[in-house]
């Protein structure tokens, strides 16, 4: 599969990756797996939603990336109250030069964290995601392009949900991954509490990549060989959420394709040109959970999405190594 001419680029691709997790490292304490999906979402040009309690670290992270990247940062968070032109920006009348002008709104930026999502109504919801899908925005008629990059994070409180809008199902389905950070171990909280005693680790980031770098990392990724064994493995967990007996709507061939992306870039992550079974596993739970609708029953019952999804994986026969190391692997 051309690995010859892939490898450069996938070496290129892993030492610019490790670069950005050990800085972000500086910052994020203990929560390498998390920065390690996040840099997948980006090599695949999607979008994630980070869904956790209050304070565990999402804006800061979210902070430390687009440190790294070199980005435009922003911060829009979401209230009952706010409107889509406060996320597209508008068109305001200028009486010197009598002509309207476009004051941009927040999701200009190349890194947008969009902070508890479902406090704002759908209107609003879906101004986002339009944008999200299209990559552009329209106000008054006139389209304009997002830059490059363009990754929203946004943020959902699983445990508050008094005053909420809950995303449906079609819109959810629209984020490449859903990712929990979680508390942090005893030792690993010592050591947030010393960083930030006498001052904040992230103004010591700096950029280590560009936007064109991102943009090669990407076609990088795109080259990554997946094996038809392992295209058969994709499609067996992905139709397996739709047959299962507590699932009432399982992953759209938008789930399948964005398993198969996100493999390729955690592959290249990793420094293979190749992907292997490893990497669709540790990607099942993120990019397939959000996407899965529970019966009523299975929910009554105290069944979770991520217990279909593990039990998929426990169930569904990975390839055997033979199958997929072709010789150009070996």
């Amino acid at each position: 599969m051309g690995q010859s001419t892939t490898t450069p680029d996938i070496a290129g691709l892993q030492r610019s990756a490790t670069q950005i997790q050990e800085q972000i490292g500086r910052v994020i304490v203990g929560k390498a797996a998390t920065v390690e999906l996040l840099l997948v979402a980006l090599f695949c040009n999607g979008h994630v939603l980070l869904e956790d309690v209050p304070g565990v670290g999402k804006t800061t992270l979210a902070k430390a990336l687009a440190r790294s990247l070199g980005c435009t940062f922003s911060r829009i968070q979401f209230t009952p109250d706010l409107l889509p032109s406060d996320i597209t920006g508008v068109n305001v009348y200028n009486q010197q030069t009598s002509q309207f002008e476009y004051r941009a709104g927040p999701v200009m930026a190349q890194i947008v964290l969009a902070d508890e999502i479902n406090r704002a109504g759908p209107r609003t919801q879906s101004a986002l995601l339009e944008a999200m899908e299209e990559r552009q925005v329209t106000v008054d008629g006139e389209t304009r392009p997002l830059p490059y990059p363009f990754l929203v994070m946004a943020t959902q409180n699983p445990v508050e949900l008094e005053g909420t809008f809950p995303l449906p199902e079609a819109q959810v389905d629209r984020f490449l991954m859903r990712v929990g950070i979680g508390y942090p171990q005893r030792e690993e909280e010592r050591q947030i509490l010393r960083r930030f005693r006498a001052d904040n680790p992230l103004e010591r980031l700096t950029p280590l990549i560009d936007a064109e770098a991102l943009r090669q990392a990407n076609l990088a990724c795109r080259q990554v060989h997946v094996h038809p064994v392992l295209e058969d493995y994709i499609l067996d967990l992905t139709l397996g959420t739709r047959q299962h007996a507590d699932v009432e709507l399982g992953a759209s061939p938008r789930g399948s394709l964005a398993l198969y992306r996100t493999s390729q870039a955690l592959a290249a992550l990793r420094g293979r040109a190749y992907v292997i079974p490893d990497d669709v596993q540790a990607l099942a739970m993120p990019v397939l959970g959000h996407r899965l609708m529970l019966r009523a029953d299975a929910r009554l019952r105290g069944r979770r999405t991520a217990d279909v999804i593990e039990r998929l994986v426990e169930q569904t026969p990975a390839p055997a190594e033979e199958t997929w190391r072709t010789p150009a692997h070996a």
